[in-house]
């Protein structure tokens, strides 16, 4: 499952980081390591952007940089 299909307010893991190397290393020098726990705060309207929570900070991303990120459920 990717980011996108994240659902709201609720907590993830980051497993992998997808994409060329300028993506991922773009993602890894803004905080997307994997393991680290990351929280869907908002979407929006027309599905553009998604806004969440890692590490303390809120990002915006636009959805296909999001894509790029896989994450699973936290137990």
């Amino acid at each position: 499952m990717t980011l996108v299909d994240a659902k709201l307010n609720k907590q993830y893991f980051i497993k992998t980081l997808r994409g060329e190397f300028n993506e991922k290393r773009r993602l890894l020098d803004m905080g997307f390591s994997p393991l680290s726990c990351i929280t869907v705060c908002a979407v929006a309207p027309f599905g553009g952007t998604i806004l969440v929570l890692l590490r303390g900070r809120l990002i915006t991303l636009r959805n296909d940089i999001a894509s790029f990120i896989e994450v699973g459920f936290l137990k």
